[in-house]
């Protein structure tokens, strides 16, 4: 197992130093600068500018200082905010995105996994229709949409939660919604799909053979079974959710890292793009690696070696 993860922590170096370098290169041919704006800076001054922060030295060389700054954890002062670096702003809007991104992807769980299973083991019933016409209905709909409504119906209508910032748990009931509800449509009709597979597997008619209870049968069998394909996906769903929907906290106007992502783009904030980037890669690295170890506890069928290959 420890070689197995080791090997899995240099894939991982290697996927964050290609990210890093393809969007670094990215960035730079890109039209516009970092210090473009309607009103032209003085020659001189822009001049100056670009010197403070290097970018008057070759593209090779601006590559080689960011890489070896990248070493130490550096990820450079960001072009936009005057006076804060990127990994300041970093470590101020993860843990919002954190939090919101932990709550959205618990309830997405919780709900795609319920709704998935009772619809499976009542399939073409009332609830299965429902069911997956729903999931189809949210996994169609883009998150900003979802939003809107959820804020004209809860917000503006009947007035249980705020419609916007970031404070106090309500404040995070509406923009956790809006991210988990298309997470949790999709898994819901993963779930289904896949218990119904397994359900008609020799192993889940021996089990009923046997005598066992449904409730067992359903529990122990099928669904353990049919949650290996589903924990395939929780790695980028995982990845996604925690880092934060750049949509979502833009709508609600919450102070997350995707918020700031968005500002960093359209401002041309060369550190903060890379630092954000970066830290979306570590992260999905990282949920990719659990969700590995996760199917070896629930198949201890499949072993270490099975799945680097």
């Amino acid at each position: 197992m420890a070689k197995f993860i080791l090997g899995r922590v240099f894939t991982g170096a290697f996927v964050v130093i290609v990210v890093s370098s393809i969007t670094f290169f990215l960035l730079r041919v890109l039209p516009g600068g970092p210090f473009d704006t309607e009103k032209k800076l003085p020659p001189q001054i822009l001049i100056n500018i670009e010197q403070k922060y290097r970018l008057t030295e070759p593209v090779w060389k601006q590559y080689a200082i960011y890489m070896n700054n990248l070493l130490t954890g550096d990820f450079g002062p960001s072009y936009k905010y005057v006076d804060r670096t990127a990994n300041d702003i970093i470590g101020d809007t993860l843990p919002v995105s954190m939090e919101l991104g932990l709550v959205a992807l618990l309830a997405s769980i919780i709900f795609g996994t319920s709704m998935g299973t009772i619809s499976a083991t009542r399939p073409r019933g009332l609830f299965d229709f429902v069911a997956v016409s729903l999931s189809t209905a949210l996994v169609s709909v883009p998150s900003f949409v979802i939003g809107a409504v959820l804020i004209y119906v809860f917000s503006v209508k009947l007035g249980w939660f705020p419609a916007a910032l970031w404070g106090d748990a309500r404040h995070l009931v509406l923009p956790a919604l809006t991210l988990a509800l298309g997470p949790a449509a999709y898994l819901a009709r993963l779930v289904r799909a896949s218990m119904l597979e397994t359900s008609q597997a020799t192993f889940i008619r021996t089990a009923r053979a046997k005598g066992l209870s449904e409730t067992r049968v359903v529990v122990k069998h099928i669904l353990r079974n049919a949650l290996i394909p589903v924990v395939t996906v929780l790695g980028p769903i995982s990845a996604y959710l925690i880092t934060g929907s750049f949509v979502v906290e833009h709508i609600f106007a919450i102070p997350g890292m995707g918020r700031f992502f968005v500002f960093a783009v359209s401002n041309r904030d060369y550190p903060l793009v890379m630092g954000i980037t970066i830290v979306y890669t570590v992260i999905l690295v990282i949920a990719n690696l659990l969700v590995d170890i996760l199917y070896i506890v629930l198949d201890p069928r499949i072993t270490f070696e099975k799945r680097r290959k």
